[in-house]
């Protein structure tokens, strides 16, 4: 948590200097000494009445959070908005910190969070401030930590607000080498002659034929061409990918950098897929806090936007076998192929292999290590084999 530098309190408000105050009250009054009477009293009332003051100075204190982006990349920014307001007559004195998390970074370089200042009767104070992402996760930001008080400072009381905001940092997005998948087209390659036509993707027109159905009849290019049109229908692509990723081997490994090196492929690989129309899903052992770890595949308009979430709120901690997961929760349509990420290969990638080999479905492993050592364990089960180094284009170090 940050902190703020604490105001330094007067030597009266010590409860022996208040004593001893009291004293000299009393021997002032004992030998008719105004001025020092005039003086103790003051002392005493100050200190009294801003103790009262600060009892009463918490009440009506009203806190809120804001944050204009709950969803971010690293090296973005974010903008923090926090309103403070004294909804009551007394004016106070208010000091205020807020818990951030290390994985933000000001973009003010400063430390601590400006927020400090006098607040009148039913005054409100709004205090802004920078954030940028630095790594992957899900973070919280507050609940804020306030003081008020007295004008002077002189008895601040703490008070923690409830509530805080989460923060989904999403992996980093990396630059890849050309990837492509096997096409696996339901209606034929596009253009091609096939027996079933596809009634969603119009190839073009042409002179309407009496034995065709008359749904297919193109009545605007009928009306401009003066005769009957009927449409030409393309077949459709129907790419289905789904993404698996295997935990257990870096967690054995304790390869927190592979892990999320791979992530980074993960997401950047969805993104290029998504892009090029394909219906995606996304299936892990992980722990994912508070979130699924399985995402059937879909074409759904926040389909990709789950999967990057899904990503960031992954944890390095497995959570059974990934070949059991798939056995248990999840069925696969026709026509879906898998690209499967892990460390390394071991046992239970041989099993998750034989899951896929099982149901003909098309497999691709991507590993962080080299394929080297199992190169010849791919081949017999019909699995491509690549490293994450393959795929992954490296970005130029600055100096």
């Amino acid at each position: 948590m940050e902190t703020l530098e604490t105001r330094v309190p007067s030597i009266f408000i010590v409860p022996l200097m208040q004593f001893l105050v009291g004293v000299f009250l009393f021997v002032a009054l004992l030998h008719g000494q105004r001025d020092f009477t005039v003086w103790a009293l003051l002392v005493l009332g100050i200190t009294i009445g801003a103790r009262l003051w600060s009892r009463l100075s918490l009440s009506g204190i009203k806190c809120s959070l804001m944050v204009d982006k709950h969803k971010l990349f690293p090296g973005e920014s974010f903008a923090l908005h926090v309103s403070a307001e004294n909804a009551k007559f007394l004016p106070v004195w208010l000091q205020m910190s807020m818990p951030v998390e290390d994985a933000f970074d000001p973009t003010s370089g400063e430390a601590d969070f400006p927020a400090e200042c006098g607040l009148l009767w039913y005054q409100q104070a709004r205090f802004n401030r920078g954030l940028v992402a630095r790594r992957r996760g899900v973070y919280r930001v507050g609940p804020a930590h306030i003081k008020v008080g007295d004008p002077f400072g002189f008895f601040p009381r703490e008070k923690r607000t409830e509530g805080d905001i989460p923060v989904v940092v999403y992996p980093r997005l990396v630059p890849l080498k050309p990837f492509s998948l096997s096409r696996r087209d339901f209606f034929g390659v596009p253009e091609a002659k096939s027996p079933v036509q596809d009634p969603i993707y119009i190839l073009g027109t042409r002179d309407y034929q009496h034995w065709r159905p008359a749904r297919h009849i193109h009545w605007k290019a009928s009306a401009r061409h003066n005769r009957l049109q009927e449409k030409v229908f393309e077949p459709s692509e129907q790419e289905k990918v789904l993404l698996a990723v295997e935990v257990s081997q870096f967690e054995r490994g304790n390869a927190s950098e592979s892990f999320e090196r791979t992530l980074e492929v993960v997401g950047s690989l969805a993104v290029q897929f998504h892009q090029r129309g394909y219906a995606l899903g996304l299936v892990t052992n992980g722990v994912v806090e508070g979130g699924p770890s399985i995402l059937p595949v879909g074409t759904r308009p926040q389909q990709l936007s789950t999967i990057l979430e899904i990503l960031a709120r992954l944890k390095m901690r497995a959570n059974g076998n990934l070949a059991d997961t798939l056995y248990r929760a999840l069925e696969l349509a026709w026509g879906v192929s898998c690209v499967h990420f892990s460390c390394e290969q071991d046992e239970g990638t041989l099993s998750t292999a034989q899951y896929f080999s099982h149901r003909r479905i098309p497999l691709i492993f991507v590993a962080y290590s080299s394929r080297a050592p199992w190169e010849g364990d791919g081949h017999k089960l019909g699995a491509k084999m690549y490293c994450l180094d393959e795929i992954r284009v490296e970005e130029a170090q600055n100096p």
